[in-house]
């Protein structure tokens, strides 16, 4: 009950205070304006992800047990964070290295409260290296939902799927205060989700509601006890994540190989329209399928995540060959993507 309580009021909040937070972020001029690589016509109200941490924030003061809610403190401490710098970047407009320097702080604070990659031996070479890999982990997909914000419901929607299996897993596995969190976030996105697909008064995300999305999830990631008896299930969040993940392994190594970046100030600053979704839409579909196809590949990801969390280690790991043929039909959609926007084929 106390699950369905936290959903259905997150739920609630973040539908009831989203029109409040579109009339705040006109009055105050937090718009998007159309314009370059934005698909978008017309200026369009960002903040829709206070409304979002309204509704994570409420639900789990008002119906989680006192001592599962100082479990999150951390996470909320540092998505509160994070959901300020893009406030300020919404509002104000940030450099680059800003963006950057804050969003390691955080990660490293995080890191402070115990959420960190940990497999290697407790040596000075075995730290350095789970340090480096939890650093690129919360600040890469912090970035990543950020570059998947970009066409109407993509951001939100995947999250929501995301955390559908996320929760199911972590109280499958008796972890419900990231259970909670999960389900409070869920119905924070289900409840933005009607404001975003409208085509008249709607209102975005900002960096500040992606970045908080990528945060969260990032953190479900990290704090989640996934291995407790089989090796190969510490691939169970990147299963779940393993969209944006891809997506943003792939296009850097893309720019890097075309020269379009060079430093990682110049990948925090570089927008383009080479993410996955812009190229389902180079292949033929347009926006809205693009995005439930999306939603399907996620699905399917997902579906094998709770199939490893069950499997046996010769099991999950065909669940896991299962998941890489669809990586690669990925691979292969961008790249045909790639090859017709460059007029491949005329």
């Amino acid at each position: 009950m106390i699950s369905v309580t936290v959903f259905l009021l997150s739920l609630l909040v973040a539908l009831v205070s989203m029109p409040l937070v579109r009339k705040l972020a006109v009055k105050f001029g937090v718009l998007d304006l159309p314009g370059g690589r934005k698909i978008h016509k017309e200026a369009t109200p960002l903040m829709g992800g206070v409304a979002v941490y309204l509704g994570i924030l409420i639900s789990l003061a008002a119906a989680a047990p006192h001592r599962q809610f100082s479990e999150l403190a951390p996470i909320l401490v540092g998505a509160t964070l994070i959901l300020f710098l893009g406030l300020v970047e919404d509002t104000r407009g940030l450099s680059a290295q800003v963006r950057f320097i804050v969003q390691v702080l955080v990660a490293i604070l995080m890191m402070e409260t115990g959420a960190r990659i940990s497999f290697l031996p407790n040596t000075l070479w075995g730290n350095a290296i789970e340090v480096t890999l939890t650093l690129l982990w919360i600040v890469g997909l912090i970035n990543s939902f950020n570059y998947l914000d970009g066409m109407d419901g993509l951001a939100a929607g995947s999250a929501a799927i995301n955390l559908f299996f996320f929760s199911v897993i972590l109280y499958t596995t008796s972890q419900y205060h990231l259970s909670l969190f999960a389900i409070s976030l869920m119905g924070a996105c289900l409840g933005f989700l009607p404001y975003n697909f409208r085509k008249e008064n709607k209102i975005f995300l900002g960096e500040s509601g992606s970045t908080l999305l990528g945060f969260s999830l990032a953190c479900l990631g990290l704090e989640g006890e996934w291995a407790r008896d089989n090796l190969v299930r510490v691939f169970i969040p990147i299963l779940i994540l393993g969209v944006p993940i891809f997506d943003m392994i792939f296009t850097t190594i893309m720019r890097v190989k075309e020269g379009k970046v060079r430093t990682i100030v110049e990948w925090l600053r570089y927008g383009g329209k080479d993410h996955f979704h812009h190229y389902l839409v180079d292949v033929g579909l347009k926006p809205g399928g693009a995005v439930v196809f999306i939603y399907f590949i996620t699905i399917s990801l997902g579906i094998g995540a709770v199939m490893v969390s069950n499997d046996t280690f010769i099991e999950g790991l065909l669940t896991l060959y299962q998941a890489a043929i669809i990586f690669v039909v990925i691979a292969t959609l961008m790249v045909v993507g790639k090859r017709r926007r460059s007029g491949w084929g005329k």
